[in-house]
C-alpha cells in the first residue's frame, strides 16, 4: 500500500507542479527583459480563472452547449485574449512610466496593481468561493491494494501534456523567431537593442501578453482541476511560482518549469506524509535556502554585472 500512496502522491504533484510551472514561466520571462518581478501575476492567474469560470457557465447555461470539449476550448482561448488584454494595459499604465525611476518605484507599483485586482474580484464576485461543475472527472485505475486504489485522472493527463506543449512552443518562440531574438536582444541590453532598431516598448508589452496568456491556461487548468476558485487565490499560487522560478533559475524557461514540478512533489509529499497545516511552509522554506546557497537557481545562468 505504501508505494500506491507514493504513486498517488508522485501523480498529484507533478499535475500541481505543472501548474504552477506555467505560471511562473509569466515571472521568468517577464524578469529576463526588464529584470523586474511583476508580483501582480499571481492575480492574474486569479482573474483568468473567473474568467473561466464566468465563461463556461456562459456557454453551459447561456448557450446550452453540452460539449465538455468545446467549453473548455472556449475558456482557454477567451481567458487567453482578456488575460492577454488586461496584462498589455497593465504594463502600459502602471509599469511603462516608472521603467526608468529607482528600483522600488515598479515594485510598489506591482504590489498596488496586485491589490487592486484582488479587491476589484471580490467586490465584482463576492468573497466566497466559487464552485464549478465537475470537468473530465474519468479516471484510470493503476491499482489497488489493501483497499487504496492509485488512480490517474484524465484532467491530470491533460494538464502535464498541455504544460509540455505550451513550454516547448514558447521555448521555440524565444529561441527561433524574430520576436524571440528581441526578447533575448533587450534581456541583454535595451538601449543596445534599441540602437539596432528594435521596438524595445512593443517587445516588452508582448513578453507581457504571453506570460499572461499562460498565466490564463494555468487558471483554467486550476478551476478544471480544484473545481473552486477565490478572490485569495492569486497570491499564494502567485508566491509559489516565483519561488519555483527562482529555484529553476529565473530567466530560465525549463527552469521555470522544473521549478513548479519541484514544489509542487515538494508540497505534496510533505503534506502527505508530514502536515497539511505546514506544506505552504516547506514550499518557501525552499526559497530561503536556494536564495542562500544558489541564488542562480537549478538552470539559472550568473548574473554578469556590466560595466
Amino acid at each position: 500500500m505504501e508505494y500506491l500512496y507514493f504513486i498517488q502522491q508522485l501523480i498529484n504533484g507533478i499535475t500541481l507542479g505543472s501548474i504552477y510551472g506555467l505560471i511562473a514561466i509569466g515571472y521568468t520571462m517577464v524578469f529576463g527583459i526588464i529584470g523586474m518581478v511583476n508580483f501582480s501575476h499571481g492575480d492574474i492567474f486569479m482573474v483568468s480563472a473567473f474568467i473561466a469560470l464566468i465563461v463556461f457557465l456562459v456557454v453551459t447555461t447561456w448557450l446550452g452547449i453540452a460539449s465538455v470539449f468545446i467549453a473548455v476550448l472556449l475558456m482557454l482561448i477567451i481567458s487567453m485574449a482578456l488575460a492577454g488584454l488586461w496584462n498589455w494595459a497593465i504594463e502600459k499604465v502602471a509599469y511603462r512610466p516608472l521603467r526608468g525611476s529607482f528600483r522600488l518605484a515598479p515594485l510598489i507599483s506591482a504590489i498596488g496593481v496586485s491589490l487592486i485586482l484582488s479587491n476589484f474580484v471580490q467586490v465584482a464576485q463576492g468573497p466566497r468561493n466559487k464552485p464549478v461543475p465537475p470537468l473530465f472527472n474519468d479516471t484510470i485505475q493503476l491499482a489497488t491494494w489493501d483497499g487504496f486504489t492509485a488512480v490517474l485522472a484524465y484532467k491530470q493527463i491533460a494538464i502535464v501534456l498541455i504544460t509540455a506543449i505550451l513550454l516547448a512552443g514558447f521555448w521555440y518562440i524565444v529561441q527561433k523567431t524574430p520576436l524571440g531574438r528581441a526578447q533575448r536582444a533587450c534581456e541583454q541590453d535595451r538601449k543596445m537593442a534599441a540602437l539596432l532598431g528594435i521596438d524595445v516598448d512593443r517587445t516588452i508589452s508582448a513578453t507581457f501578453v504571453m506570460g499572461a496568456a499562460l498565466a490564463a491556461v494555468a487558471g483554467t487548468m486550476y478551476v478544471m482541476y480544484y473545481g473552486v476558485i477565490s478572490y485569495q487565490d492569486g497570491f499564494i499560487p502567485g508566491i509559489k511560482a516565483f519561488t519555483a522560478a527562482v529555484l529553476g533559475g529565473i530567466g530560465s524557461l525549463p527552469g521555470a518549469v522544473l521549478g513548479g514540478l519541484l514544489i509542487g512533489l515538494i508540497e505534496t509529499f510533505f503534506s502527505g506524509y508530514f502536515s497539511l497545516a505546514y506544506k505552504d511552509v516547506a514550499a518557501f522554506s525552499i526559497l530561503v535556502v536556494v536564495l542562500i546557497f544558489m541564488p542562480q537557481g537549478i538552470l539559472g545562468r550568473p548574473e554578469v554585472e556590466k560595466v
